[in-house]
């Protein structure tokens, strides 16, 4: 799709930038760790998942959104059978993709080796916009994986997979921003939204709390299936942010990538 990479940064730039300077001015806890220590390591996750997904790309023919015209062109997945306008398979397309990574957000808990990866990005002992991006190259390539195969057994449009990226990628940011919403206003956008105080419970160092509160984007799924709890019960500015054993090291890059492999 022509321009995707543009739009795609760009918007992941500017709510980056506005999300930063909120939690610079308006901080919702006191940070445990230095900002430049942990975001040196963030980043750094980055750039090596960057490299893996050129990597992923360069095994298979197409990812996410090339996949949606290859399965367009060929007439492949389900909402290619159907003549829908796009007014319902874009929305259509970003509701299904958001209850997957749900879901598959919940199987990471759950299963004991994907665990072992997803916990690189419960590792950080602050929670702000950078930890949205944390995650293990494995983890992310696993990701793109399920997306692609998704993508062919659903047969979205184009658009609906490349706006479903910019507000998953959105919303990540938003939800994992160290940032304080008046009471009112996070009691409303939590009705639909998942916001900062509901996701931070996730990031809870209490396993039951971070066995809950999966959604990225939507708040529905948590309610529906009963994973929503709405405040941790230390609250927010006493509660412990990242995993019951850990220390210092998750913000070294190099510890970081091998943590699946140790046994804390």
């Amino acid at each position: 799709m022509e321009h995707e990479a543009a739009i795609r940064f760009g918007a992941f730039a500017s709510l980056f930038a506005v999300f930063a300077l909120i939690e610079a001015y308006a901080p919702r806890r006191d940070r445990v760790q230095t900002r430049k220590v942990r975001w040196i390591t963030n980043f750094g996750l980055v750039l090596i998942d960057a490299v893996a997904l050129r990597l992923l790309a360069i095994a298979l023919p197409f990812l996410a959104i090339g996949a949606a015209l290859d399965a367009n062109a060929n007439n492949w997945g389900v909402l290619n059978q159907i003549d829908a306008p796009l007014w319902l398979t874009v929305p259509l397309t970003i509701l299904v993709f958001d209850f997957a990574i749900w879901l598959q957000h919940l199987v990471t808990h759950k299963v004991p080796l994907l665990w072992r990866l997803h916990r690189v990005h419960h590792a950080d002992r602050d929670i702000d916009v950078t930890t949205a991006v944390r995650f293990h190259p494995v983890e992310i390539a696993l990701s793109m994986l399920l997306k692609i195969g998704l993508v062919y057994l659903i047969g979205p449009p184009a658009l609906g997979i490349l706006l479903f990226e910019v507000i998953l990628n959105g919303t990540a940011m938003f939800n994992h921003a160290n940032m304080r919403l008046p009471k009112r206003l996070d009691t409303i956008l939590r009705q639909v939204l998942v916001t900062p105080d509901m996701h931070r419970v996730h990031h809870s160092d209490q396993r039951h709390e971070h066995d809950s509160n999966y959604g990225f984007a939507l708040s529905t799924w948590d309610r529906m299936f009963g994973t929503y709890i709405p405040q941790p019960e230390k609250g927010h500015e006493d509660m412990t942010i990242g995993l019951a054993w850990q220390d210092d090291r998750p913000a070294r890059l190099g510890w970081s990538l091998l943590l699946p492999f140790r046994n804390p």
